[in-house]
């Protein structure tokens, strides 16, 4: 699953073969090779005039949207742009569209960051109505930035615009700690499932092993496809585990409530195969309906009832286990009696429930009840912050349980 321009276009008749050409030709945007401290960038003499000037142009006919910058949960602020471009105005034979642009952090005026892009445009038949969307994407640290962008086609043809956008922390989030450094340009991720860098994992506590249990599963039940959106939330959220310096063995699994089947599982290993779990979550088809599960009438329940019970009584004695996903909103409950079995666990239990709307779904769900039978601590995760600060909270309760195993006169 790869992040970058995006093309939509609307109405008129060649609009599907038109969004699939485009879409086959996309290329992410790149930084450009000399861009930073002290680089020097390559770029005709053209487009740095067009750049220099600060004049918006219209020769190519198109309205540029600038998209502030907004945190994301990966603790990156997300900024961009989206071009809206007339048909009729790529009207022809094939055509090339290039956008370069420079991002330029106002404390580091003499460090612009250049990126670019380039699209091909297929034949588009005279008269065709409609609009061709595009996107790009960059992100920052904390801090004012100006914005020079231009797209030319072929024929020279120039569309040139200009902002500045800021991106700064609230006051009561100024804590958490992101991922870029302040007055920072660097281009948008286009691997979700990259692997993490190494961390320098802490020695002079015993190492702590945890399981991670992740629903990755639209917020919408009956949603046929898995919005990026939570995907990005939910690999925010192992992402911040595997990054946790006191952690030493990792055992994910990784299941569907809609397929209700387990798509991925890694035992006790040294860090988060993220490579592995993006084929995984590749093999899901939440489009189609499977007679034999249609069949079963408490499916659901008896699927989420067998993972606990194969999960929290496994032989792997981790120092936590911690749930994630969406909300799993079920027609009947796990049974009192499969909740019994479960119940003397000699570890911490977490729900970390991403839900970006909680006032419209405020029930605790069937892993929440689980959850708090386990006498576990369930968090919601809505906003950014709060990932970060229930992260925070989850760690200090497991060293603090870890420590009252091993010093038990001292937990008294």
């Amino acid at each position: 699953m790869k992040r970058g321009c995006v093309v939509v276009v609307s109405r008129g008749c060649g609009v599907l073969s038109l969004c699939l050409l485009l879409g086959a030709g996309l290329k992410a945007q790149l930084v450009m090779q000399g861009s930073g401290p002290g680089g020097l960038v390559r770029i005709f003499n053209t487009d740095s005039a067009t750049l220099e000037s600060q004049e918006v142009r219209k020769d190519l006919p198109c309205t540029v949207t600038p998209i502030k910058p907004i945190l994301g949960f990966d603790l990156r602020f997300h900024a961009g742009y989206e071009v809206s471009i007339p048909l009729r105005d790529l009207a022809g034979s094939e055509d090339m569209l290039t956008m370069v642009f420079r991002v330029t952090s106002e404390s580091h005026k003499d460090e612009p960051v250049y990126m670019s892009q380039r699209l091909g445009v297929p034949t588009i038949e005279e008269g065709s109505k409609g609009s061709a969307y595009l996107q790009g994407n960059f992100d920052v640290g904390e801090g004012s930035y100006h914005v020079d962008f231009l797209m030319r086609d072929r024929s020279e043809r120039i569309c040139s615009f200009y902002w500045d956008v800021e991106a700064e922390l609230p006051s009561k989030d100024k804590q958490l700690v992101l991922m870029i450094p302040p007055a920072v340009v660097q281009a948008a991720e286009q691997e979700l499932f990259k692997d993490e860098p190494p961390v320098e994992r802490e020695q002079a506590t015993g190492p702590l092993n945890v399981k991670v249990i992740v629903n990755f599963a639209p917020q919408n039940s009956r949603s046929a496809t898995l919005q990026p959106l939570d995907v990005n939330a939910l690999l925010s959220i192992l992402r911040s585990i595997s990054r946790e310096p006191r952690i030493r063995k990792f055992s994910i699994v990784a299941f569907n409530m809609q397929e209700q089947r387990v798509i991925y599982r890694q035992e006790n290993t040294d860090k988060i195969d993220f490579p592995g779990l993006g084929d995984a979550l590749n093999s899901l088809n939440l489009g189609t309906v499977d007679l034999k599960r249609l069949s079963q009438k408490h499916g659901e329940t008896e699927f989420l009832t067998h993972l606990l019970t194969a999960e929290m009584t496994s032989k792997d004695h981790p120092d936590a286990v911690i749930f994630a996903g969406p909300k799993v909103m079920l027609d009947d409950s796990v049974s009192q009696d499969a909740l019994n079995q479960i119940a003397n666990v000699d570890y911490p239990v977490f729900y970390m429930n991403f839900n970006l709307t909680p006032q419209a779904n405020p029930w605790r769900d069937a892993i929440g009840s689980a959850v708090k039978h386990l006498k576990g601590f369930e968090y919601t995760i809505t906003r950014p912050r709060d990932l970060w600060f229930a992260w925070t909270e989850i760690m200090t309760r497991i060293t603090k349980f870890r420590l009252g195993k091993s010093n038990p006169a001292s937990s008294q």
